[in-house]
Order: structure tokens, then C-alpha cells, then sequence
């Protein structure tokens, strides 16, 4: 049984702040090469920040690039991304697109990479998620605020 989600986060205001902020950490990003916009400080990435990649995605129904600045841990050549969207019971809409169209290009700093993402299997998920939540421990609560599982998405070169 999930934890309870802070309500405040359910507010349709907070849905709007996020997509206008994810808007200028893009601009930000892709303006300075990831020197502003390329640390999450918030959460549990206030004393340790947590990097943050730019994976820009085909919209499902658009067919436009869709970007969205997210946090990232790298791994050899990979690229491992949640997909959890703060603890929604939905999957972000990134996650559908690559499900469409798993081509996508991730931006690290300035390192632009052709990439095919994909669900990491259960065991996969099993290795990854401990890293991942030792990176940035809200992921757990995140997992906890939800009954879906929240899917973890490995980027490879192409």
C-alpha cells in the first residue's frame, strides 16, 4: 500500500510551475551547456545534486521533438532515466513517447548522443533502482506515493 502524497502536490497550479520551469532549465541548459540547469538541488539533491540530462523524445501523437530536462545517472555508455513523475499514479508523457518511438537524443553538458531507450527488465530494474535511490532517495518516497511500479528506462548508444 502506497504512502500518502503530499496533497499540495496534486494542486493543477504545481503541474503548470513544472512545465514553465522545465521550459527554462531547457533554455538554461542548452544556452550554457549544462553549466546552469545541469544539477538538481531540490529534495534530497539539496546537500548532494543530482545531474540532470536533457532526453528529447518524438511525441506519439505530434511526431515534434519533445524535450524534458530529468535527472540521470550514467552507467559505462548507458544512460538510466525513472520515469517517475513525482509519484503520479500516470507515467510520465516522455515514457509513452519513447514506448512509440524508442530513437532519442540525450544531452549531457555539451556531449549530444543519438540513443534507443528502452524498460529495463525486472532484473535489470533490480540492480538499477538501489543506485538509482542511493543517487536521489526520493525516488523511494516517489515509489511509495504510487501502486504502479515505476518504470526504470535505459538509454543506449546507437
Amino acid at each position: 500500500m502506497p504512502k500518502e502524497r503530499p496533497p499540495q502536490l496534486d494542486s493543477p497550479m504545481v503541474g503548470k510551475v513544472i512545465k514553465v520551469a522545465s521550459r527554462a532549465n531547457t533554455k538554461l541548459y542548452r544556452l550554457t551547456g549544462g553549466r546552469l540547469g545541469g544539477n538538481w538541488r531540490i529534495g534530497a539533491g539539496f546537500r548532494k545534486s543530482v545531474p540532470i540530462c536533457l532526453l528529447t523524445t518524438t511525441g506519439r501523437r505530434s511526431g515534434q521533438p519533445r524535450t524534458a530536462p530529468l535527472l540521470h545517472m550514467s552507467d559505462g555508455d548507458r544512460v538510466v532515466l525513472v520515469a517517475s513523475q513525482g509519484g503520479l499514479p500516470q507515467h510520465p508523457a516522455w515514457y509513452h513517447n519513447i514506448r512509440a518511438n524508442p530513437e532519442v537524443t540525450v544531452q549531457i553538458k555539451r556531449d549530444v548522443r543519438r540513443m534507443r531507450a528502452r524498460t529495463a527488465s525486472p532484473q535489470e530494474r533490480a540492480e538499477l533502482w538501489p543506485r538509482l535511490v542511493e543517487m536521489y532517495a526520493d525516488f523511494d518516497d516517489y515509489q511509495s506515493w504510487t501502486e504502479r511500479e515505476i518504470p526504470v528506462v535505459i538509454c543506449e548508444p546507437t
